[in-house]
């Protein structure tokens, strides 16, 4: 462990079968107002929004409504919810879904009392944040993002089709929440193995870079292990309720700081989806199952010796009279195999691009040089043909 580091998580995670037995206890900690966040009609279907509300009208709760919250998130939205936040003077906001709920909830609370424009602030300048913070709860229903127990905002303006993410300190954090498996039956397959392939991003995000041997390392490896045997199970069956609940821990877990403490770590992959998304609005788990293979590909020989770890750990891959190029090369293709194994798209043609678009991805993509290899302009839009 080479860096110094700090850490601190203040989210309470209620987890397993009965853990809506615990929100009656959370809200009652909360003023009387409440913003119930949400997307369009799922949680109604499945019962979840009259079960909450039934909670709390026995706590005599004032509820307020914030739906229609899309899975990229839009500053437009942001602005809606803070403008309820102060005309309601609102105690808590509760986020039920997935994590573009939470996102959008967290968003809003850090917006809501900023003198000026947020996102200017907040998302383009990355200034502290000095005003008032609405706590957020959250009862999550689908899994893939971790943003039920870190301080991630990922926001989308239309305007300028800017897609970006920033990770708030701990205060931002949900202060609770709720992880029912069960709940997350109700997602289809193709929203189940996004948010499946969006937790391995995260995890590789933090692996691939560093040539130090950290505990996370091993803590990364272990996750990543663990999430392909249980998306394996999960895809035979979508009600498994052992590999859904291990899915559902091990991304909270891989978008948890705790993995990528006292490391180097990459995130250039997330930067390109980011654009991608807001150019495609695609379904941010594939998007990066479509860069990452490329991108790996062209980055390997720069961390050719993590490359070649993460072939023999993860994925099994045996030297016998291999070169270390030819087993990180085979890790890769095990990779990919995977990802058609589960029914992970990996065209960004399929995905909604056309080629008049990667040129704007690749211009307005952030360049970061945590990972192997610092990336110009031109590269990015190179993987980005590799991934049409």
């Amino acid at each position: 462990m080479n860096f110094d580091f700090t850490y601190e998580n203040p989210t309470t995670i209620h987890f397993g079968k009965n853990a809506m037995n615990n929100l009656e206890i959370e809200l009652s900690k909360y003023g009387d107002n409440i913003l119930l966040a949400y997307g369009r009609n799922s949680i109604k279907k499945i019962g979840l929004y009259d079960q909450i509300i039934t909670i709390c009208k026995k706590l005599n709760k004032n509820v307020y409504e914030l739906s229609g919250i899309m899975p990229n998130p839009t500053y437009e939205k942001v602005q809606e919810g803070s403008k309820l936040v102060v005309e309601n003077k609102v105690d808590l906001i509760l986020a039920v879904g997935g994590g573009s709920v939470i996102d959008c909830a967290k968003a809003i609370s850090v917006s809501a009392y900023c003198e000026g424009d947020a996102w200017t602030k907040y998302w383009l300048q990355f200034e502290p944040v000095n005003n008032k913070i609405v706590p957020v709860g959250s009862v999550l229903t689908m899994v893939g993002t971790g943003s039920e127990m870190n301080g991630g905002s990922v926001i989308t303006n239309e305007q300028m089709k800017l897609k970006i993410g920033r990770v708030y300190p701990f205060n931002v954090n949900p202060k609770f929440s709720i992880l029912n498996p069960e709940y997350t039956y109700s997602v289809s397959k193709y929203q189940m193995v996004s948010g499946i392939f969006d937790m391995m991003s995260h995890l590789m995000e933090a692996y691939f870079a560093g040539n130090d041997d950290s505990v996370s390392n091993y803590i990364i490896e272990g996750i990543l292990r663990s999430v392909i045997v249980n998306a394996r199970k999960a895809v035979e069956n979508q009600e498994d309720y052992e590999a859904r609940s291990n899915l559902m821990w091990s991304a909270s877990l891989a978008m948890n700081p705790i993995v990528g403490l006292s490391k180097a770590q990459d995130w250039e992959v997330h930067m390109i989806e980011h654009q991608l998304g807001a150019y495609t609005d695609c379904a941010h788990g594939m998007g990066l199952a479509a860069i990452s293979l490329p991108y790996y590909r062209y980055i390997y020989k720069y961390g050719l010796d993590k490359f070649v770890r993460f072939a023999k750990v993860v994925w099994g891959i045996e030297e016998k009279d291999k070169t270390k190029e030819e087993i990180a090369l085979a890790g890769i293709d095990e990779l990919e195999r995977f990802t058609k194994e589960c029914g992970i798209i990996t065209s960004l043609k399929d995905l909604g691009a056309t080629q008049e678009m990667l040129p704007l991805i690749a211009e307005s993509t952030i360049v970061l040089n945590g990972g192997y290899k610092e990336l110009t302009k031109e590269e990015i839009l190179n993987i980005l043909k590799e991934a049409y």
